[in-house]
Parts: structure tokens; sequence; C-alpha cells
């Protein structure tokens, strides 16, 4: 045992703070001692505690829900061999699993995690993650800071709530303005506003997300993009679905700087709300100002391939003061969860599924709508989620449904006063067409007033 005290130091500190000895310091005060024994189950064999968790487990109202939910957290088909793969000896590990002297293996895995996100991007450098879509957007923000001077940012209302809700926490602590740009008709962001409020030359960063939160697909087009490019203003692209990098254009093509996003999506589960894994992808003007980790690929004195931790603006690694980010350490298991996931599908598995994707959530969006009392509240294009007007409050009409054992969406209410008798609903590859065909049977029946059991 390292014990880095002497005994004389001992003493010493005891007498500082007015105790004879460390028994007496350890004492438990008597106002808060326990005086019961804990309610703990005693030692049990492990077949016996197995079935105590599925007891425990069937307690859980949600078991066999039929789901429409997403907003962030979306279900997805993950392929068993990821879980095969992923718990191996090498990669399960609660230390730092990657430090450069160590593991060429780990390391190669966040240079092709790094690279995959390149590709779905379409950016130059990604950084080897951070912790989700909601502190990427906000270390991204700081990295516009950092590189235009400017002490204001602009996020679109269309981003997602808890997203936003991250950001102003970060910038409220840096000193730093956010304003908000809203949406317009169609569900995608007012671009007219965009415009002009990009023309005053303040904003260091615009952040748009796309697909938004309410489904719609937000790419800017050409034009204000140019108008963004020119008042030098940075653009952040928000993906809070990462599998509709598999079908929409590239945040690269229609003009983001900076990408940042959530890969929950690549076969990491939906687990109670994490953990889940954020990445920043950047053009290479911004390669210096990526927070966390990037994983370089060089060869060794021998010629072979050999994979090294570079350009890391870490606080153990040079003054705090100096440092991009607070992030030092990162979701690497989860980044790996995803490019395996990613590596399993390939591109054209991707694809399907994304298309797939597409197909259910049209399939649900139609049916929905041609409910009486039933219509879509926006008319953009969207990707696996859409937002349904009940034109009543949306929280009475998804509490009924839950009595159903059907989860049909997020009440927007929750995050928009003015949309409260809207829903956001998801449909993925998992959802079926009896799925759908519940949900909208149940509907009809709440719509035509008959009890609902």
């Amino acid at each position: 045992m390292y014990a880095p005290h002497t005994d004389a130091d001992v003493e010493a500190m005891l007498a500082v703070v007015g105790v004879g000895s460390l028994e007496e310091l350890m004492r438990v005060p008597e106002a808060i001692a326990l005086r019961d024994p804990l309610d703990i189950v005693p030692s049990l064999p492990e077949y016996q505690l197995a079935r105590r968790f599925d007891r425990i487990a069937e307690r859980n109202d949600g078991v066999g829900f039929r789901s429409f939910l997403g907003g962030g957290a979306y279900r997805h088909y993950a392929p068993p061999a990821i879980s095969a793969l992923v718990m191996r000896g090498e990669f399960l590990t609660a230390y730092t699993p990657y430090q450069a002297e160590v593991s060429q293996g780990y390391l190669q895995a966040i240079y092709e995690w790094q690279s995959y996100i390149c590709l779905l991007t379409g950016m130059d450098v990604s950084n080897a993650s951070v912790y989700d879509g909601a502190t990427a957007l906000a270390e991204s923000t700081i990295m516009a800071i950092n590189a235009t001077g400017r002490r204001k940012v602009l996020v679109s209302r269309a981003v997602h709530p808890n997203y936003r809700a991250v950001l102003q926490t970060y910038c409220d602590g840096l000193d730093v303005e956010v304003d908000e740009v809203g949406y317009a008709a169609d569900g995608t962001t007012d671009l007219a506003a965009l415009e002009a409020a990009v023309a005053s030359n303040q904003y260091a960063a615009i952040a748009i997300q796309s697909p938004n939160f309410f489904g719609s697909v937000d790419a800017l087009p050409k034009k204000t993009a140019d108008a963004v490019r020119a008042s030098e203003t940075v653009i952040i692209a928000v993906v809070a679905e990462a599998l509709s990098l598999a079908a929409l254009t590239p945040p690269s093509e229609w003009g983001a700087n900076i990408v940042a996003g959530e890969a929950q999506s690549f076969g990491v589960p939906v687990a109670y709300g994490g953990p889940y894994v954020g990445f920043i992808a950047a053009t290479k003007e911004h390669l210096r100002r990526i927070p966390g980790r990037l994983a370089g690929k060089s060869v060794d004195d021998s010629g072979r391939t050999a994979y090294v931790l570079t350009l890391q603006a870490r606080e153990q690694h040079i003054r705090r003061e100096r440092a991009t980010s607070n992030i030092c350490t990162n979701q690497a298991h989860c980044a790996l969860i995803a490019t395996i996931y990613l590596a399993l599908m390939g591109r054209s598995g991707l694809r399907d599924v994304a298309s797939l994707n597409c197909k259910r959530s049209r399939e649900a969006a139609t049916a929905l709508s041609s409910i009486d009392g039933i219509d879509l509240r926006f008319n953009a294009p969207f990707f696996n989620e859409f937002v349904v007007d009940f034109h009543r409050p949306a929280a009475g009409v998804l509490d009924a449904l839950a009595r159903r054992e059907i989860l049909g969406g997020i009440d927007l209410g929750r995050y928009y006063t003015e949309l409260r008798t809207c829903a956001l609903v998801t449909a993925t590859e998992l959802t079926t067409s009896g799925d759908i065909a519940a949900l909208a049977t149940a509907l009809e029946e709440e719509a035509r007033g008959r009890a609902v059991v």
C-alpha cells in the first residue's frame, strides 16, 4: 500500500482540524448516523439473482408498449455482433483505454471512427468524440467564438430545446449572448429573419439543425449560406439523428463550417437517457480549435503503420487557460460501438436503413393525417419524424394513447407553448405497419370520443 503521509504528517493535520485521531475524524455524527440495518436482501445464487431482476423489470409499465418516441433518442436495430465485439477485454476497461504507448488497436478504432464521421458529414477532420450532441454544439460554438472574437451567437428555435439549454448554460459562463431566430410556417428556420440578423456582422456563429427538432430537413439554401459567409459568421450544422446523414445532403455541401452531432443512432441503445456519443467535425481551418483528442495515422521507424494521438489541447498537456475545452475525456466505448455498427452496416446497408426510416415515417404520416381532426403541422420534407396537430391539447391525447400501451409521441407544448396541440411522432425501421395501424386506430377511436380502455 502506498501511504503518502507519515504519522507526523497525520498528527499535524489532525491538530489543525481539532480532532484527536483518524477514528474521531471519520466518526458519523449522531444526528445522521444509521441506527437500523439497511433493507438489503441476503446474498443469492446467480440464477436466483437473475430471477429477482426479472421480477423487478416486469414492474416497468413501458415493457411491450408500441413507441413512436424520438426527439433526439432513437430506437434502431443493432446487430448482435456489436455487443459481442465491444465486450472483449481489449476494449472494455474502466480506464482511458487508448494511451498512445499501450493501445494501437484502440487508437486505430478512434481513427476509423473519425474517418466515418468525415465521410458522413463531408468535413475534413473529426475528433475522438465528446459527451453528447448537446455538448458538441456548445463546444463547437466556443470554437466559433475563438475563431471570430465575437461574443454573440445565433441559434434557430428549431434546434433541439435541450441542446439550446446546454448552449445557454455554457454561454452564461463565458459572458456570451445567445439570440434565437424563429421557425417559418413550413417548420424550417425563418431564413429571412436569419439573413437580417447576420447582416449586422455581430455573430460568431449560427446554429442550424437538420433534420431539425420538428423532423424537417432544414439545410441552408445557397443564397442564405452565401449571406452568412459574407458576414464572416461560422455555420454550425447540428445533427441529432445521425442516420439521416446516410440519406440527406451532407452538411459540407450546404455550407457548414462545423458539424456538431449525436451518434446514438449507430448501435448505441436507448438506455434511460444515456450514455450518448457526440462528435464534432470541421473544415481544416478549424483543425486546431477542435476540443478533445484526435488520432492520426503515421509510420514508425520501421515503416510500419502507427496510430498516434495528436493536437491534444487538453488541460493535462497545456496551461488550463489555453485549453480549448473542458472535456478531458470522451465517450470512447460508445464511439467504438458506433464504429463497429458502421463497419457492419457498410455504405449500402446504412443507406437501406435510412431509406426504410423514410418509408416508415411517411406511412405513419399518411395514416395519421387521414384521420378527421388530425393534420400535419408542417409541410417541409422530413426524415423519420414529423409533427401532428390534434387541434386540442396533445398531453391529453398522448395520455389516452398511453393507457392503450402506445407511446404516441412527444408533447411539443413542453417546449413550445404555441404548439401545445401538437406532438412529435417518430418512426424508424423498427416501427411496423402493425404499430402504425394500431396508433391510427387508437387515434380514430379517441377522436370519435369512444371510451379509451
